[in-house]
């Protein structure tokens, strides 16, 4: 624990080597996020009445290769980005967590009854409740603590604001209770395992796990119980290129649109039934074109297309990660706009058939084709349907890439990233 003037005095406006390799090099930036900390420490100190605390950080991700491969059992590439969420936390010496996030009420939860509350679902305070359950669970100390959080992860753009919110909170209790023995890949997979069971909602692991280890990792879900972890070595910084996704909108709730959505892990398992087995990783491309006559009046057309582009996204995977580790930047680019043409054409989630004059994503990836044909990559990012778009953008492309796209899009519409090496942290100063 510290106090929060010396953490102020040690964070210099941004001018220290952590807050650099969290935030970038922009002074400006730097700056900002200074006064971003200075900010929450003094609503954490106007708040709780306590000056004695620590500071984390937990960053959003972002899915990099492999598009609707996890639900079939597949591979992925993810990475941590440079937007994240804060915390200024402190134990209280009780049985209670309270916890006050920047615009929202505080809220609390009872470390006394860890039982599951189905009518908490989907509330921010069952996630808390779900990662103190299963850390106790396996042998982890927890208690009560205040924490005034404060997030950058923007709710529905596709970075995973939820999961960087349940690994935050698993670093907290990690650092506070338990001298940081949690590794990052336990404490992604405690915050998978509160969301499934104490939110309510059925995910993979690959987004709790990009954020909490940091950096760019690949994960293969062949065993789905024990999906294997590598972190990739890799400096995005050193390319000169930008990460920047832009929030294209777009995307319906409604019953058509929803079964729209659906259909693409469906009609992939279809494929992967009729040649015997559960899920398209257990087969193989020649298995499913030597199928094709004699499957396809059952299965339809589009899902044997959605089952090609499964099986050529999975293997990009890993030829992905090889370029990377190759320092080969360019061979990896070329695979991003493939892995996206494949998407387009073959998986079919670039637009909804139900509302097609409605094609946000794929207006934009056209807008992002005609400015960086020859000079970066671009592709539909996450789910599709609407959402967001990823662009990998070198320097001198990068003024006029996000003017095209925030010119369609609207002002602030473009976010500019980088791949951050730090996962879920508490910050050393």
């Amino acid at each position: 624990m510290a106090k929060i003037n010396a953490l102020n005095e040690k964070i210099n406006g941004g001018n220290n080597a952590l807050f650099q390799e969290l935030y970038g090099t922009d002074a400006a930036t730097l700056k900002a996020q200074a006064d971003r900390y200075a900010d929450l420490m003094s609503d954490f100190e106007s708040t709780y009445g306590n000056d004695d605390v620590e500071l984390f950080s937990s960053p959003g991700r972002t899915e990099i290769g492999g598009n609707h491969t996890d639900h079939n059992y597949g591979r992925v590439l993810a990475g941590a980005v440079n937007l994240d969420n804060i915390a200024v936390a402190a134990k209280n010496g009780t049985n209670t967590i309270r916890i006050k996030s920047v615009g929202y009420p505080e809220f609390q939860v009872d470390l006394s009854t860890l039982e599951i509350d189905e009518s908490q679902f989907y509330t921010s305070s069952s996630l808390v409740k779900g990662i103190c359950a299963r850390m106790k669970e396996v042998g982890y100390e927890i208690g009560g603590f205040d924490a005034c959080i404060e997030g950058r992860v923007p709710k529905g753009s596709g970075l995973s604001s939820s999961a960087s919110f349940e690994v935050l909170i698993g670093a907290i209790v990690n650092h506070l209770f338990n001298d940081g023995k949690m590794s990052g890949v336990e404490n992604a997979i405690i915050g998978q395992w509160s969301e499934n069971n104490y939110f309510g909602k059925p995910c993979g692991l690959m987004d709790q796990t990009a954020c909490s280890v940091g950096g760019l990792i690949t994960i293969d879900f062949e065993d789905p119980a024990n999906p294997i972890v590598k972190e990739v070595d890799f400096d995005f910084v050193s390319t000169g290129y930008s990460l920047v996704i832009t929030d294209v909108g777009g995307g319906h709730d409604d019953p058509a649109s929803q079964a729209e959505y659906a259909s693409l892990p469906t009609e992939m398992k279809s494929v992967a039934a009729e040649l015997g087995v559960d899920v398209l990783r257990k087969v193989t491309l020649e298995q499913i074109v030597e199928e094709i006559p004699a499957i396809r009046e059952k299965t339809g057309d589009r899902a044997i297309l959605r089952a090609y582009h499964f099986q050529g996204d999975n293997q990009r995977v890993v030829d992905q990660v090889a370029a990377l580790e190759n320092k080969d930047f360019q061979a990896f680019l070329k695979m991003v706009v493939e892995s996206g043409y494949s998407s387009y054409m073959y998986n079919q989630n670039i637009f909804d058939v139900v509302h097609k004059d409605e094609q946000v994503v794929s207006l934009a990836l056209a807008l992002s084709e005609m400015v960086l044909k020859g000079h970066g990559a671009w592709r539909v990012h996450g789910g599709g349907f609407g959402g967001t778009i990823q662009a990998f953008v070198p320097q001198e492309k990068l003024d006029e890439y996000v003017k095209t796209l925030e010119h369609v899009y609207g002002e602030g519409s473009c976010h500019k990233l980088f791949i951050r090496s730090k996962g879920s942290i508490k910050l050393e100063l």
